[in-house]
């Protein structure tokens, strides 16, 4: 037998390894959710809080938005790059002092070997001038970097009068929440703090605001709307309806959704969605960019979620018998004042 000592722990780390790659396995046949589309230049903030929805969304993982976290990477680069700069000690002046150092070590044993006192003076003079230099590069230094605190300083004061939303990151106060109403009608209510955007302070609200957080002067008519549109894009992903997915979904949507039913049909699965039942909603923001209109809703709802065999019809996962609850954020834009069209989910 090869085996020795370290045998049983060899074999431990196979087995972990083998276990795994089992549970890759699984979680890649699982039926993929996440939260993907885009919800303009709010992409990748967390919509307010509801109180259907009261702890903050799952941030948008798939999105054809792109984030401007790159360009504050680009930003912090010069400064990080500044601050992994070698100092004069590790430059030019630590090869000086390096070689004065080495010089002096070297004029040390030549002196000693040619014969006297002569080697060991000329070290302890140059030691002595070692010290002086680093004197004076020490103060050199310290001045150095006095200055630039004090410019540092003032380059991070604001300027006086400067609007409070010009500021980036800001904190917000936080709005009350609205006791939030069965259904979407036009008890809608429940809304959370909102940061400054862009240009600074937040527009005018509408006379007909539905909370602090609508810009755009959601109606009852609207609410109606999302509410059906609940109800069928749920449908006709359940019968695999992309003619009616397309209508009331954005192109980006409708991509993330083929793309779902193309991989069950390539694993001979349907996902049979029924009874789409909306137990409560509310909005949490609704605001414009130029000439188009975006409305952020808080959904929860229940419906009965199978997955089928293509085939035979039979029930691989689920029960048809026992609906399920789901709290989800949708997001919905028009353009210039036309249909809503689904355009961000995001799990609650």
């Amino acid at each position: 037998m090869f085996f020795g000592k370290r045998t049983p722990g060899f074999l431990a780390m196979v087995g972990i390894a083998t276990a795994m790659s089992f549970a890759v396995v699984d979680d890649a046949d699982a039926r993929r959710g996440g939260s993907f589309g885009s919800r303009g230049a709010r992409t990748f903030q967390a919509p307010a809080t509801t109180p259907t929805a009261p702890s903050a969304a799952q941030p948008v993982q798939r999105s054809m938005t792109q984030s401007s976290a790159g360009q504050a990477t680009n930003a912090a680069r010069p400064a990080a790059q500044q601050a992994s700069r070698p100092g004069f000690l590790g430059g030019l002046g630590g090869s000086m002092l390096g070689g004065l150092m080495m010089g002096g070590l070297i004029g040390m044993l030549l002196g000693n070997g040619l014969g006297g006192m002569a080697g060991a003076f000329g070290f302890i003079l140059q030691i002595a001038l070692l010290a002086i230099a680093a004197m004076f590069l020490f103060r050199f230094l310290g001045s150095r970097n006095r200055t630039a605190a004090a410019s540092a300083g003032m380059a991070g004061a604001a300027p006086a009068g400067m609007a409070r939303g010009m500021t980036p990151d800001a904190p917000a106060a936080d709005a009350p929440q609205a006791a939030a109403r069965n259904g979407l009608g036009s008890g809608f209510g429940g809304f959370g703090g909102l940061g400054g955007f862009g240009s600074g302070a937040k527009p005018a609200r509408p006379a007909n605001a539905m909370n602090a957080n609508d810009e755009v002067g959601i109606t009852g008519g609207d609410l109606d709307a999302f509410q059906k549109l609940l109800g069928e894009v749920q449908g006709a992903f359940g019968r695999e309806d992309y003619a009616t997915l397309r209508q009331h979904t954005t192109p980006e949507i409708m991509s993330y959704l083929s793309e779902e039913l193309s991989q069950n049909a390539t694993s001979g699965q349907r996902n049979d969605v029924t009874d789409v039942t909306l137990l409560q909603g509310d909005l949490a923001e609704a605001w414009s960019e130029g000439d188009t209109d975006y409305a952020t809703v808080a959904m929860r709802y229940e419906s009965r979620d199978v997955m089928r065999d293509r085939t035979t019809g039979a029930i691989l996962s689920g029960d048809a018998d026992a609906p399920t609850e789901t709290t989800e954020i949708w997001t919905f834009t028009r353009q210039a004042g036309g249909e809503w069209k689904l355009s961000a989910i995001q799990e609650a």
